[in-house]
């Protein structure tokens, strides 16, 4: 195929990802994820918002700084200051670009600019003439462009290309279209505007109605060469469109989509592994491409199927996207060290050697508690250690409860502290887990709201490790914890000293919730 037949792959994951509601990117989260990204081979990452916040800049600027290989964007509304923000943040970058956004439907134009079409335009012109100033490679993004009057549209872009927008971009920005309707959309801009082939034309989709894949390929159809989206669909409301989704049927089905991209597939698992770890967003177990039911077989029929020959019931194969299927090993207590860092490698994650003693003590002490430890206990075991990354004002040394169906339960936590200092107390509850959160609080003397307590197994079986996620919400931000152990007490106690000592460390690079950055 020739270049033109390429599909360039736009990560947005940490961009329009971070602002699901309750993810809160550290700005090394944001720079391991940005390398995952690179050994994905995706060609642009929009690494944030710089103009959102000091800690959001650093961030891009970091993964400008350090990750070689995509082209680096930052988001900019369309006024000089926020494109400032952007090129201070991706100078550095190998490749950097700089993406400029207005808002061009009438609703948004009256009622969220408060300002008029003629006045949209002299703004979009002047934006991306400021930030061609700074950079060659700009995108422009008429915000709701699918609930926008085309014309207006097509005379919006032809003014930014004419300024030197190098990308246009689509965007479904509350997930309206219907894919026949996006697809014919696309093919007008094509058509429509008279210097289109100066440009690239991209696409960005939401998930409100379910379509947000959907609609990116019927994009595609209609001549477009770039895809927007994040990994496991995560982002505003509903998400985004699911890149592994796009990339797999782009390689799937080139019979019809006559399409390619340049991703390495093998790592769009551990990717989806990473987000969701870091992100705290659980996969539900039959999301297309990556979740755990997505090549599993219960029916008879399709087993026989599938075992007589893969393709029967099986249109990929779970190797080309990375998922070790039929290769995992069973881990014991008696397995040394280069074994499980072998089978850690194998899963796509090579820790330094201090991360690595971590996990290694951790996996011990589980397989004491246990007869077997699989690919999914390690995972949860690299989940939980990576996360101890974040400075630990407060280590759990003892958790004790008292429960019962007659009783009042209650719980005694003894904790070390930044003194180094043990420190206990006691609380009741009406579970144990309360009565344990309401314990450690009294000891930490921190306040905070408790907004979410989820538990899972992470495995089957009676000595299951429970994996537990919190989030905590102190002065307006949220805090991720998560913690896994074959005690579900213990696990939860840890979950939320995670999160008190996220809160207590460097705050969260958070999401730019008053800018509106949807798209």
């Amino acid at each position: 195929m020739s270049d033109t037949d390429k599909v360039y792959i736009f990560d947005t994951t940490l961009r329009d990802g971070e602002q699901s509601a309750g993810i809160g990117f550290t700005i090394d989260d944001k720079v391991q994820i940005a390398r995952q990204l690179a050994r994905l081979n995706v060609d642009i990452i929009e690494a944030g918002f710089p103009a959102s916040s000091p800690g959001d800049l650093e961030a891009v600027r970091a993964i400008a700084r350090e990750v070689r290989g995509p082209v680096i964007a930052g988001l900019a509304r369309a006024n000089l200051g926020d494109i400032n923000a952007v090129w201070q943040a991706v100078e550095v970058a190998e490749s950097p670009r700089i993406h400029v956004f207005l808002s061009s439907s009438d609703i948004h134009v009256a009622h969220q600019l408060r300002k008029n079409r003629e006045d949209v335009m002299e703004m979009a012109r002047a934006a991306v003439a400021h930030a061609k100033r700074y950079c060659s490679d700009v995108e422009f993004s008429p915000m709701d462009a699918t609930r926008s009057d085309p014309e207006f549209v097509y005379q919006l872009l032809e003014v930014a290309i004419e300024e030197g927008a190098t990308t246009i971009n689509i965007p479904d920005t509350v997930g309206y279209a219907i894919p026949k309707q996006f697809e014919a959309f696309v093919r007008s801009i094509c058509e429509r505007v008279p210097n289109i082939d100066r440009a690239r034309v991209s696409v960005h989709c939401h998930n409100d109605l379910g379509m947000a894949t959907a609609n990116s390929l019927a994009g595609v159809l209609g001549g477009a060469r770039q895809v927007e989206g994040t990994i496991n669909g995560i982002g505003e409301r509903a998400g985004n469109t699911s890149l592994e989704e796009v990339i797999m049927a782009i390689r799937t089905r080139p019979d019809f989509l006559h399409v390619h991209t340049d991703v390495n597939t093998p790592e769009l698992y551990p990717s989806s592994r990473l987000v969701e770890r870091l992100s705290g967003m659980t996969l539900q177990p039959h999301k297309a491409i990556v979740g755990r039911n997505a090549f599993r077989h219960s029916s008879g029929i399709h087993q026989d199927g599938v075992l007589k020959m893969r393709e029967t019931y099986e249109i990929m194969d779970p190797k080309e996207i990375g998922i070790p299927v039929g290769e995992s090993i069973v881990l014991t207590k008696v397995s040394g060290s280069h074994g499980v860092r072998a089978r850690l490698r194998e899963l796509g994650v090579e820790p330094g050697e201090e991360e690595f003693r971590r996990i290694f003590q951790a996996f011990k002490d589980v397989a004491d508690a246990k007869d077997e430890v699989d690919d999914r206990d390690l995972m949860a075991i690299v989940s939980e250690q990576t996360q101890m990354q974040v400075a630990e004002a407060w280590t759990l040394d003892l958790v004790q409860v008292s429960s019962s169906d007659r009783g009042t339960p209650t719980a005694t936590v003894r904790l070390i502290g930044p003194d180094g200092q043990s420190h206990e107390d006691a609380a009741i509850g009406t579970g144990p887990v309360d009565a344990i959160y309401k314990a450690i609080n009294r000891v930490t003397k921190v306040q905070n709201q408790l907004t979410e307590f989820s538990i899972k197994a992470v495995t089957e079986g009676i000595d299951a490790q429970g994996e537990v996620t919190i989030r905590i919400e102190t002065d307006g931000k949220t805090y991720l914890g998560r913690a896994s152990d074959t005690d579900i007490l213990v696990a939860s106690a840890r979950a939320y000293l995670h999160a008190l000592n996220r809160s207590l460390s460097a705050p969260a690079v958070t999401g730019p919730a008053a800018a509106p950055a949807a798209r």
